[in-house]
């Protein structure tokens, strides 16, 4: 994993404002820092245009001087930035091998996915397993083009208008870059309700994010003109063939097998849950020491701990335990949400920087189980969607507008609906939360992630992965990872493993016990107290830091934009109504603000 940011300018560009800008991406690359500079006509192109380019690396396959970016083919005039891992790159660099491609590193994934896209252009994406972001110029045909992986796992953030094209992997440093800091009025909108500012769009006006599985092209010549499309989104590949486990079980194996490759050590989140269960089952299966991680609490009601030793002690493997103490949450929770280049409203974000944080003292990749409610199954609110009773959406709705807003997001309410969008879409937004806030809410930020062209189930599975899963968690796992310089895999999040299941039918896999796949997997090994146990999920005691810090969170809150300074009373109101759900709010407004303090 690394990080990098570039520029392409009619003017010249100051390369101490790069280097500023470059700090907020250091940790994502601590190992190495390469910069170029200079004219285009440098490139090998005859465009009065300046460029810079800084590239910081973070070493895990081919740890050669000779695999540092940006990486430059002489031969075909194309240059590569790059951020992320193919995990095929063996296979890939042998068949262009065979073409009679000629390779000047020992084996550099970079080198492969430069070769590969010089040669056979834009199509060789459709060819990688992996996450990644891409920044890949054409000097023979003055054009550039960015790109991301599948579904999002690695970010990439750009500003163009016809005088400069800026792009990298962090948003506040393309920020820094334009100067531009006016904040997006409808962003802040759907941040409020959904917890996060959705791709294309980011927290700014003028800047954006490239979408998951989207490429962008740039033309030098014309004035940096934009053109883009998707080389990949999930619906394609909805079908309803008959669900094979060994065909599952062989991608699964795979992918985990192929996460594994790399130069350096290699440890395993472990949360207990059965995900990561799964994985470092698969995990011992393959590797002759699996090192597991886990964080734990003082405070038993979050507390997994337990359970993951019992895993570590199932599969022996080499284990590392580190308890919060209620003191150390207002140090994680200060460090935590500060990682961010954007507003990002999910608490979790806390433990997952935690856990990172002790990884990275021993570790550069961590191999994780995200992905793993999606693929199986596995959250509640897909079964109390589909299983709840249903009414008449209208009467669920004149409920719902009775339903005070301080009281909560009527969740409740909503899933008893026969509109099959509104019961799930009510489990990600809060327009409750907007009416609260004088917000208007005319706008459907959540319509593009929802669809009724399926079966109930895969509709639901299309809103996991479009948004959930894309929009959220990858940017979750990421950032806090990141943070800390260190890789994390997911082999749950295969591009495979997620087509396959969303071309065969569900009949087989979905039942009443969510995972009940993956269970099914593990049952030989852990009795039903374990298997079965409530799902709690990677959180903290969040209502607890809400109660204990209220004073302070007001002052925050009240002091910041006007939307709060003017609905004071409103926001007061969801302290006396004591709930997870108030407490998640809190949390919302509370680093929003604190973002925008901090730019």
């Amino acid at each position: 994993m690394c990080g990098f940011i570039g520029s392409f300018s009619k003017k010249q560009i100051s390369l101490d404002l790069m280097n500023i800008a470059n700090k907020n991406i250091i940790c994502r690359g601590p190992d190495n820092k390469t910069q170029l500079d200079g004219n285009s006509k440098d490139l090998d192109m005859d465009l009065d245009l300046y460029f810079s380019f800084i590239f910081n690396r973070l070493s895990i396959i081919d740890l050669s001087e000779s695999a540092n970016q940006p990486m430059i083919s002489k031969a075909y005039k194309t240059l590569i930035m790059f951020n992320g891992e193919i995990y095929n790159h063996k296979k890939l660099r042998a068949d262009l091998e065979a073409e009679g491609a000629i390779f000047s590193t020992d084996h550099s994934d970079t080198e492969v996915l430069l070769i590969g896209l010089s040669i056979h252009g834009l199509k060789y994406i459709d060819n990688l397993i992996g996450q990644f972001s891409i920044f890949f110029l054409d000097q023979k045909i003055k054009k550039a083009y960015l790109v991301r992986d599948r579904i999002g796992q690695k970010p990439l953030f750009y500003f163009s208008n016809q005088s400069s094209f800026v792009f990298g992997s962090n948003l506040k440093s393309l920020v820094k870059l334009t100067g531009d800091k006016d904040v997006d009025e409808s962003s802040i909108a759907e941040y409020l309700n959904l917890g996060v500012v959705t791709s294309p769009n980011t927290i700014f006006q003028n800047h954006y994010k490239v979408e998951p599985g989207e490429i962008l092209e740039f033309d030098l010549q014309e004035s940096f003109k934009k053109s883009k499309f998707k080389y990949w989104s999930i619906e394609k590949f909805y079908g309803n063939d008959k669900f094979e486990q060994n065909r599952f079980n062989q991608l699964l194996v795979d992918s985990v097998e192929m996460r594994n490759v790399s130069d350096v050590p290699v440890a395993n989140f472990l949360s207990g849950g059965i995900d990561s269960t799964l994985i470092v089952k698969l995990q011992s299966e393959i590797s002759a020491q699996t090192n597991t991680y886990t964080v734990g609490y003082e405070d038993k009601k979050y507390d997994e701990s337990k359970w993951a030793q019992e895993v570590s002690k199932k599969y022996s493997t080499n284990h590392f335990l580190d308890s919060v103490s209620e003191k150390e949450i207002d140090v994680m929770v200060s460090q935590a949400i500060h990682v961010f280049d954007e507003p990002y409203a999910d608490p979790s974000t806390v433990p997952s920087y935690s856990i990172s944080k002790l990884i990275s003292q021993n570790y550069k990749v961590a191999i994780s189980g995200d992905g793993g409610d999606e693929l199986a199954a596995g959250y509640l609110r897909t079964h109390e969607v589909l299983n709840s009773m249903k009414y008449n959406s209208n009467l669920v709705n004149g409920i719902f507008n009775l339903y005070p807003d301080f009281v909560g997001s009527g969740i409740n309410i909503m899933k008893h609906s026969n509109n099959l969008s509104d019961a799930n879409a009510a489990y990600f937004q809060d327009k409750k939360l907007l009416r609260l806030l004088g917000v208007d809410i005319t706008s459907d930020f959540f319509d593009r992630f929802t669809t009724t062209e399926y079966s109930p189930y895969k509709n639901l599975m299309f809103t996991e992965y479009k948004f959930y899963l894309s929009e959220q968690m990858m940017l979750k796992v990421d950032r806090t990872s990141m943070a800390n310089s260190l890789e994390v895999r997911s082999p749950l999040v295969d591009h495979r493993l997620i087509e396959y299941m969303f071309s065969t039918s569900e009949d087989v896999y979905f039942k009443k016990a969510p995972k009940a796949l993956f269970k099914q997997y593990l049952q030989t090994d852990f009795d039903e107290k374990f298997l079965e146990r409530k799902k709690m999920g990677f959180v903290f005691n969040v209502e607890n830091y809400i109660k204990n810090n209220i004073d302070t969170i007001q002052d925050v809150v009240f002091g910041g934009i006007d939307i709060f300074s003017k609905n004071k009373s409103n926001i007061k109101k969801l302290s006396r109504v004591v709930s997870r759900t108030n407490a998640l709010r809190y949390w919302k407004l509370f680093v929003l603000q604190s973002y925008l303090d901090s730019l």
